[in-house]
């Protein structure tokens, strides 16, 4: 082997030396970066309503499921499959107080077990009565009450005593009970299939007794009207209270044959 040769290999081999060494004293590589994982959120087992729950309806096993929901967003009020799995086997048969929509938790407190009584009685809250007044459409706002709904009872009477005084025939007006709610119409106790209207021939309203006791009376003296109250307007908190009789005298009307003849009293 000539002396060119072994030259250019010494070369070479001190070269690749060089650059082993290089290699092997600069900065290592940092590792590849592990994907990072996502958060897991802590969820519950709520219990919804699987199904429209119209007010009145019993509820079966196919009416609710289980759904998962953020344990944060899970209230208290709502039923957990951890606190109660036989929950399901224990609502059967509850009646709603209230409408559920697809989706809503179930809350016990909108539910009750009749225990073999009719669905009326269950919905009623402690204390009150259901009473019932034939309507129809010129006494019940031609139609348009409908389940829940607010009004005020209003009678118009003859007035005897002012007839006896004029001579001529005398009718009153007054209103004998302020922002009741009504329960049903006939036998509906909730709008099906989009029905905005529902004429009936008789209203159930929510009472106390002391109520009860005045509109029964009230029937026999003379026709009763329900005057639809605003949304704005009602208050379900006076729902219980039992309004005193306003006098008769002021709001009274004078109907005279072929003629009318108006005299209100100021309040």
């Amino acid at each position: 082997m000539n002396k060119a040769r072994i030259v250019v290999l010494g070369i070479a081999v001190v070269a690749g030396g060089l650059a082993a060494l290089l290699m092997a004293g600069g900065p290592t590589p940092p590792p590849p970066q592990q994907p990072k994982t996502a958060v897991q959120m802590e969820t519950a087992d709520i219990l919804v309503a699987k199904s429209e729950i119209g007010i009145g309806k019993g509820l079966s096993a196919s009416d609710v499921e289980w759904q998962q929901w953020p344990a944060t967003s899970a209230a208290s009020a709502f039923i957990k499959r951890s606190d109660r799995p036989d929950a399901i086997d224990q609502l059967v048969g509850a009646i709603a107080r209230a409408p559920f929509a697809p989706g809503e938790p179930i809350r016990e407190q909108q539910l009750i077990k009749a225990k073999g009584s009719g669905f009326m009685a269950a919905i009623l809250p402690s204390g009150m009565r259901a009473i019932s007044t034939d309507i129809s459409a010129e006494t019940g706002a031609g139609g348009f009450i409908l389940p829940n709904d607010r009004v005020d009872v209003i009678i118009s009477r003859r007035d005897r005593e002012a007839e006896k005084s004029t001579g001529v025939e005398s009718f009153v007006s007054e209103t004998i009970l302020n922002d009741v709610r009504v329960l049903a119409i006939d036998q509906t106790v909730e709008e099906k299939n989009g029905q905005r209207v529902v004429v009936g021939k008789t209203a159930t309203l929510e009472l106390s007794q002391r109520q009860a006791e005045m509109l029964a009376l009230s029937r026999q003296r003379g026709t009763l009207t329900l005057a639809l109250r605003s949304l704005a307007d009602s208050d379900p908190s006076r729902a219980a209270s039992s309004p005193e009789p306003r006098d008769a005298s002021a709001n009274r009307m004078n109907m005279v044959r072929f003629g009318i003849t108006t005299t209100v009293t100021p309040k």
